[in-house]
């Protein structure tokens, strides 16, 4: 059994948690009262709520770093140099052939 200090370390960082979600909510129904107010009929004028009104879209995922190793990296410099050069080469030969007939 866990010792009673961690046990009610535990308790007090989710309830730190459950207030914060309680706030954010709070402030959430806040914002929504405030637009549906602005968009009602006698409210102030329709064009601006809409914006307020609007979903937020979704968070953008965050890129993660690639870890690599220095050889790795320049591996991969290696093979997309050769990937790009080849590239070039089947263009060059395409734009050369059609002029060749």
């Amino acid at each position: 059994m866990k010792n009673l200090k961690s046990l009610r370390k535990r308790i007090r960082r989710l309830e730190a948690r459950l207030q914060k979600g309680g706030k954010k909510l709070a402030k959430l129904k806040q914002k929504l009262g405030a637009a549906e107010t602005a968009a009602a009929p006698g409210g102030r004028a329709g064009k601006k709520p809409a914006a307020a009104v609007k979903e937020p879209s979704a968070p953008k995922k965050v890129k993660r770093k690639l870890n690599l190793t220095p050889e790795r990296r320049a591996q991969l410099a290696e093979t997309m140099r050769a990937r790009w050069a080849a590239k070039r080469a089947a263009a060059t030969s395409a734009q050369s052939s059609p002029s060749g007939q």
